[in-house]
């Protein structure tokens, strides 16, 4: 049965219309006949969106029997029953409720399709496992809904709903994409202008570098070689010379001149050892620099340089070559025309770049290269050297016979037998010494012109010249051989480095190593098919597309099943790394078995790490909510039964309380309260922050105002802080409630680890658009590499007891004062202690216009947006299940 075909729309963000595209689509397919039924759609009360499915037949959902919840997923049975043509399959990345058929939504789609049924499905770009730590860098959002991105990329289409950040965020303030009472929550977090600009390059990118890699499978499933300058490609060529440095820094400068060309540095190491000044330390040092500049090392194995680097050039489609000029002498230019020249003569569409440098022209030292290798130019020199060689030895030496003696002929002849070998190798040698023997017997040996020889010593000395002529030809074989192999281990060992120092530098992604692996042996493609779950191990097997499944493939069509592969490496019982292009020599096995120990352990490693991150949130959440109950347990319960206990003591009647008990028990039972009503304050204040409705009104405010109410706030602790605030400072730009409460908890904080007697000093000074509120203290400080801890929920750093409240207070404070448009950084104490800096905008001289970064933002603290049950952000910061609005399909395309 053929498998189903996958569509996907792909969007930057919710809200540009993946949704309105697929019913749109799928209305499309009734329209033209087609058997199209929904699956599962999410129009989230959409109107528009709602009116595309009138008329379609939608399937019923199914109810997971867990908990007795009343979330519905999608009915994987029922849509293989139903077999319909198309299936319309909203929301890629969703994970499914537990008592699922599969945990994650992906999985049923692809059940689905191996039912041979088609789907069309939807996902949003920071859904993708590839970019959800760039996603997470630019919104402060981590995504907990992803799929793997090579599950898009095995999609038979994907299309990409684009729309301007400026055109969403007016759908989205006309109400076209959430309710009224969201909207502005939205607009202000993860609706920001360049955030969605952000997302949509992200997209953008996305798509470019899969239609990419579509091109580069039809022009290798086609054979084309040529170039097609869809896209610029800069490839640098490197031979570990000094001057690879300044080809590279040329190479990335063309780069970047070409619309942000891709850049690619490729070092050709020569099997047969017939590379020349290559420095490993030098060619480490270029990779690096490489890799800083935003490009790819890549090392290939040819015996033909020129044509090696031309066919890697082509095989990545590049349009630009960069080479430096020769470092040879002019004469030797002469004498053969070198890599460049033969590059540039047979470089066709591609532009080539010769790179001048320091070293050209001089005739710089170079090693020689070593003639050791028996080529078939070598051979065919030690042949010709035979045949033309002995007749023209013996016609110099006849007019010489009655001049010479037969023991200088044979040395003579052995001296150009010993020369056969050492251009030609053994079976040239052993040749030239057998015709020697006849021609030293016929023409020199009496008597002449017979094979008779007359004197014995005659007949030994002809005989250990053919002896030591095979002797020494011998010999010269086998260090020729042995140098072979020598050149050919070297060859391996620098692949194998190249192997190691991808993986070091965690470039550890399945297709970036099996594109290493095609690469470096110059196949068509590589696969690596897994047997499929359930399928047991029988003879025949390895013909059965439907016993695999692809794991991951790089270059052209892939293998689908190892039978189909030209050279099929067992990695163990379930796993076979498939080539196709041409047979692996025995000579080659041992890179290619490393090569496949490694994908394994890279498919192991990604596994794990999918385990792992499936497991991190629920392990997240269950520490949370141990460090809230382990603390707030205490932290309620001791301000609450201080205060009980004074309660019930002031109301026993049995005990005639004096005016001073009375008094003292009264301030006991409401300083446990202040207590009481803080901790719960802040714990509020936290949860509203993490959900993004923290009511904010920034206006100017005088610190000399705040700083006293915030001092006396305190209560007994104020008379250990001491201010220096001075009413000279211009106002700032914050809310005065949040900002006092900013500075109670910081004070506070302060006051708890400052040794009794030393108090804790508050000050302030102008630096331009900003304030400076300084709170310094003497206590113990904390070491620089802890100085984040401190603001994390729950942490008390260097606490030894129970008694110093939940950990809220600075992890509240650096939200409230980033919400004010503020920063709240700690710094050393000089003499010992912490410092807390809190920084405010302040408020321009009235001849002023007002600087755009003093105006506050209504953005809570990145970290602290909370993410909703499906992975995306909250509904004021990315409302989950967000997707199409209201709006013709022709505007989201």
């Amino acid at each position: 049965m053929p498998r189903g075909k996958l569509r996907v729309y792909l969007g930057a963000a919710p809200g540009v219309g993946k949704t309105f595209a697929m019913l749109s689509e799928g209305r499309r397919g009734l329209e033209r006949g087609r058997d199209v039924v929904a699956g599962l759609v999410e129009p989230h009360g959409r109107t528009r969106t709602a009116e595309l499915l009138d008329g379609m037949e939608v399937l019923p959902r199914r109810t997971p029997a867990h908990r007795g919840g009343a979330g519905t997923e999608l009915d994987v049975e029922a849509v293989i029953a139903r077999r319909p043509g198309v299936v319309l399959i909203d929301e890629l990345a969703h994970t499914n409720a537990p008592g699922s058929r599969n945990a994650k939504r992906w999985q049923d789609i692809e059940e689905i399709l191996d039912a041979g049924i088609d789907v069309v499905s939807t996902v949003n770009v920071q859904h993708l496992e590839s970019v959800g730590d760039v996603v997470r860098r630019i919104t402060g959002v981590p995504e907990r809904e992803t799929v793997p991105d090579e599950v898009v990329r095995r999609a038979d289409q994907v299309e990409l709903v684009d729309m301007s950040p400026e055109a969403l965020r007016r759908r989205l303030a006309h109400g076209n994409v959430y309710p009224p009472e969201k909207i502005d929550a939205a607009l202000s977090n993860y609706f920001r202008a360049g955030n969605l600009t952000a997302l949509r390059e992200l997209a953008l990118l996305w798509v470019a570098d899969r239609v990419d890699e579509q091109l580069g499978r039809y022009r290798a499933d086609h054979g084309i070689e040529g170039t097609w300058e869809a896209r610029e490609r800069v490839v640098v060529a490197l031979t570990g010379g000094l001057e690879g440095d300044t080809l590279v820094r040329r190479a990335a400068r063309i780069a970047a001149r070409s619309r942000g060309a891709d850049l690619l540095a490729v070092h050709v190491t020569t099997g047969d050892g017939l590379r020349t000044g290559a420095d490993p330390a030098s060619l480490t040092r270029q990779r690096t620099l490489v890799e800083n500049l935003g490009g790819t090392y890549h090392q290939v194995v040819g015996d033909d340089v020129p044509r090696a680097l031309l066919d890697f050039a082509r095989g990545v489609n590049a349009t630009q070559l960069v080479l430096g000029a020769s470092r040879r002498g002019r004469f030797a230019q002469v004498v053969s025309r070198g890599v460049g020249v033969t590059v540039t003569a047979l470089s066709g569409p591609i532009d080539v770049h010769m790179v001048t440098h320091e070293g050209a022209g001089a005739g710089a030292p170079r090693p020689p290269a070593p003639r050791t290798a028996l080529t078939r130019t070598r051979r065919l020199a030690g042949w010709a050297l035979t045949v033309l060689g002995l007749p023209a030895l013996t016609v110099a030496l006849i007019p010489l016979r009655r001049t010479l003696a037969l023991s200088s002929d044979i040395l003579l002849f052995l001296l150009l037998v010993v020369g056969v070998a050492l251009v030609g190798g053994m079976w040239p040698a052993i040749t030239a010494a057998v015709g020697g023997f006849l021609l030293l017997t016929w023409f020199f040996t009496p008597p002449l012109h017979t094979w008779s020889i007359a004197p014995s010593q005659n007949l030994l000395a002809l005989l250990v010249f053919v002896l030591v002529a095979v002797a020494v030809s011998t010999v010269v074989d086998v260090a020729a051989r042995r140098t072979r192999q020598a050149a050919a281990a070297s060859a391996d060992a620098e692949v194998l480095s190249t192997l190691a120092g991808h993986v070091l530098r965690g470039q550890a992604a399945l297709p970036s190593l099996l594109a290493r692996l095609r690469e470096t042996f110059a196949l068509t493609s590589v696969t690596l098919l897994e047997r499929r779950p359930g399928v047991e191990p029988r003879p025949g097997d390895l013909g059965d597309p439907e016993s695999w499944r692809i794991v991951a493939t790089a270059g052209g069509a892939p293998c689908t099943c190892p039978g189909a592969a030209d050279t099929g490496l067992t990695v163990d019982d379930n796993l076979v790394l498939a080539l196709r292009g041409r047979l692996i020599e025995a000579s080659g096995r041992r890179v290619l078995e490393a090569f496949a120990a490694e994908t394994a352990v890279v498919l192991r490693q990604r596994r794990l790490a999918e385990q792992a991150e499936r497991t991190r949130p629920l392990a997240e959440a269950d520490r949370m909510r141990t460090a809230l109950l382990n603390a707030v347990s205490h932290d309620l319960r001791s301000p609450l039964a201080s205060a009980r206990a004074a309660v019930e003591s002031l109301a026993n009647d049995e005990v005639r309380w004096s005016e001073e008990d009375r008094a003292e028990l009264l301030s006991m039972a409401g300083e446990s309260l202040v207590k009481l009503d803080r901790l719960v304050a802040n714990l509020l204040d936290m949860s509203r922050l993490q959900a993004g409705v923290l009511g904010l009104s920034a206006h100017p405010v005088a610190l000399e105002e705040v700083v006293p109410r915030a001092v006396d706030d305190l209560g007994p602790l104020r008379d250990r802080v001491e201010s220096g605030v001075s009413a000279e400072l211009p106002e700032v730009v914050a809310d005065p409630a949040l900002l006092e409460r900013v500075l109670v908890n910081v004070m506070s904080n302060a006051v708890r680890h400052s040794p009794p007697g030393r108090k804790v000093l508050i000050t302030a000074s102008h630096h331009g658009e900003h304030v400076e509120i300084r709170v310094a203290d003497r206590g113990p400080g904390i070491p620089p590499a802890d100085h984040e801890r401190v603001f994390l929920p729950f942490q008390r750093l260097g606490d030894r007891d129970t008694h110093t409240g939940v950990g809220l207070g600075l992890a509240l404070s650096r939200g409230l004062t980033e919400a004010m448009g503020g920063t709240l950084v700690p710094d050393e104490t000089p003499g010992g202690g912490l410092t807390m800096v809190l920084t405010l905008p302040a408020v321009p001289p009235p001849d002023g216009a007002p600087p755009p970064d003093a105006l506050p933002s209504r953005d809570p603290h990145p970290d602290a947006l909370p993410s909703g049950p499906s992975g995306d952000p909250r509904p004021d910061a990315l409302p989950s299940g967000a997707d199409a609005p209201d709006a013709p399909a022709e505007e989201h395309t």
